[in-house]
């Protein structure tokens, strides 16, 4: 069964006020829970919701009907970056894609990563953002319902700060700032984007690491995640991504273009900590 276990940090707390104020948990979740009687103490026994706890009390947390639906796959290729009980943060490689376009597909990052949480005896995996199958980098997990919910609240209150690395063709004029563009589709291709003034809000910041003869690296941190956000951006502003052919690049550059996911950092919700994690 998926479960987590949390040890209370003050005196007077309550499973009520843990769930539905501090972690903000999702109405459904939090009823089912509680119908469920799914938080116990470490011999095993339903805790009150209601009953306040003294500090120190051991809790654990449990999601008796949680079950992913992608198709565990061989993981011995699965780069772990950092993990607890509640969030599990991996390196996707180019050319591999987040997740099967029908469940229960084969061969992305979920399937392999399903395949970690299964060999561990979870039966819970939902990635909390999405990189383009070409982009490699950082992404984030949910190990169990609550945190998917609040990473999601988290994700969307831009309270997860993403950073990446971008090549683009030729020199960008200013050593630093923020592109506030709106993003839409573009009607002529079915998964290309376009700047659009009806499109949704979308902010990219950026600063120059280096300067190349024929090109410039970027460090880019996303505001909003839109569809290929930060590729539309550049390629916009006349600096496509080094081998982004979808958005104008020129130059034939061997295997994914140049685009890759850094870091994230994120204050923890359930343990407070600052965790930040980087790839290479």
């Amino acid at each position: 069964m998926t479960s987590f276990h949390y040890t209370t940090q003050q005196p007077g707390e309550t499973i009520e006020k843990l769930l539905r104020e501090k972690w903000q948990g999702g109405k459904k979740s939090v009823h089912q829970m509680r119908m469920d009687k799914s938080v116990t103490d470490t011999e095993g026994q339903p805790v009150e919701w209601k009953e306040p706890l003294p500090e120190g009390t051991e809790l654990i947390f449990g999601f008796s009907e949680a079950q992913s639906d992608y198709k565990p796959e061989p993981s011995d290729s699965l780069r772990v970056l950092w993990e607890d009980e509640h969030i599990l943060a991996v390196h996707k490689p180019a050319g591999v894609s987040v997740h099967p376009e029908h469940v229960p597909g084969t061969g992305t990052l979920m399937n392999e990563v399903m395949g970690y949480i299964d060999a561990k005896g979870g039966s819970y995996a939902e990635h909390i953002h999405r990189l383009d199958q070409h982009t490699a980098g950082v992404l984030l997990i949910a190990k169990h319902p609550l945190a998917k919910t609040m990473f999601d609240r988290m994700l969307e209150q831009n309270q997860i700060e993403r950073y990446y690395t971008a090549e683009l063709e030729g020199q960008l004029r200013k050593p630093r700032g923020t592109i506030n563009m709106p993003i839409g589709k573009d009607r002529y291709h079915a998964t290309k984007r376009r700047v659009s003034p009806s499109g949704q809000s979308a902010v990219t910041h950026f600063k120059v690491i280096e300067r190349k003869p024929d090109t410039t690296l970027v460090e880019a941190q996303l505001e909003t995640g839109r569809t290929h956000q930060i590729r539309v951006h550049f390629s916009h502003m006349g600096h496509p991504v080094v081998g982004d052919q979808l958005y104008g690049s020129e130059t034939m550059a061997r295997g994914p273009y140049k685009l890759v996911a850094t870091k994230v950092a994120f204050t923890h919700p359930i343990t407070s900590e600052l965790i930040v994690v980087e790839t290479e």
